[in-house]
């Protein structure tokens, strides 16, 4: 699955507007008929303004339905993130809203010129192009809280982080002040990605590295594991089990030096605790500022400093070696839709002696 471009959610229009874009359209498709008889240019009239009106309704409608993701082809932690930041049964719903919406106004737009074509007098080409704008506002106007919830969710969803779940992944945890954005920050080939986080009122930090032509991605977790699970909300827990489908390895952080604004017994109780939830995944310790540190760190962890680039390089190496991204299983068998040279040859009538 590659990963989603939040960013590229296309703007929602409200209720009004898009019935102000059919309306406009519909009248400058009026301008264009040509036809010497009023009667029959009416005629030509009403029915292109009615057919160009509910075209224009449905394509815009049905380009939200198309143009936003679609749950099913998500991975597992895209979904938990739309799920704890609106919910995905309102998400699927309120889509569902706007292609019914979508399929009404075909329907208006058929039945309307059908009548059109059936009618013998001028004033009834009138009230029936009327009477079509009357039943499609009515649409609109009965889909109006789905589409202004949907023109909400987009601001939030576009502020969610792209992921791409073909490439390893790293999850930076620890307690707050412990150094996570400036371990990324330092790692990071370029500057971090920052965006609000839906469940807090912090931000997350996305950065990547590249080795070997290889993109590896680090995730903070700010706001997240930051307080025991009981006083936790529903939407933190939800973010949490979004975590839970994330990521190759762990890197917990842990402050032992004299500034550090939880003390170690709280910081080993979160390790604990994220251990548990994330009992699959590879856990590497690293003791960050070990510039002010004085306290000497356990034989296991990674000693490092954002600041002055001190273990940074030993860090990403063991990072590297432990997701071991680039290994071969089998030396003697091509990957999977690897070009053969034989088919080569077929597809293109080689003459080979």
């Amino acid at each position: 699955m590659a990963s989603v471009e939040w960013r590229s959610i296309p703007t929602v229009l409200y209720p009004q507007e898009i019935l102000d874009k059919a309306f406009g359209r519909a009248s400058s498709q009026a301008d264009l008929v040509e036809d010497p008889d009023k009667y029959h240019r009416v005629r030509k009239q009403m029915n292109r303004m009615v057919q160009s009106a509910c075209d224009v309704a449905t394509k815009t409608l049905n380009s939200y339905v198309d143009r936003w993701p679609s749950l099913n082809a998500l991975t597992e932690f895209d979904r938990s993130l739309v799920d704890a930041a609106v919910g995905c049964d309102d998400y699927k719903r309120n889509l569902a809203s706007l292609q019914w919406a979508a399929e009404r106004s075909q329907r208006i737009s058929g039945e309307a010129q059908a009548k059109i074509l059936r009618l013998r007098d001028i004033d009834g080409f009138h009230k029936a192009r009327r009477h079509a704008y009357g039943r499609l506002s009515s649409v609109i106007d009965q889909i109006s809280p789905q589409i202004i919830w949907l023109g909400d969710a987009r601001n939030i969803l576009r502020k969610l982080p792209s992921i791409d779940p073909s490439e390893p992944c790293i999850v930076v945890a620890g307690s707050p002040n412990v150094g996570k954005s400036a371990l990324i920050g330092a790692l990071s080939s370029g500057e971090p990605q920052v965006a609000s986080y839906p469940f807090t009122t912090k931000q997350l930090h996305v950065g990547h590295f590249t080795h070997r032509r290889r993109v590896y991605q680090m995730v903070d977790t700010p706001g997240l594991l930051d307080r025991p699970m009981d006083e936790r909300n529903q939407i933190e827990m939800q973010a949490i089990a979004a975590l839970e489908h994330l990521g190759d390895v762990l890197l917990f952080l842990i402050d032992r030096s004299s500034e550090s604004t939880t003390p170690i017994s709280e910081q080993e109780r979160l390790l604990m605790e994220v251990r548990g939830l994330l009992s699959d995944r590879r856990v590497l310790l690293v003791s960050s500022k070990s510039d002010i540190t004085e306290e000497e760190n356990s034989a296991d962890d990674h000693r490092i400093s954002s600041v002055t680039g001190h273990g940074l390089e030993d860090l990403r190496s063991d990072l590297i070696e432990i997701i071991d991204a680039d290994r071969v299983e089998d030396p003697l068998k091509l990957p999977e839709n690897w070009p053969r040279e034989d088919e080569a040859r077929e597809d293109f009538d080689l003459d080979v002696p």
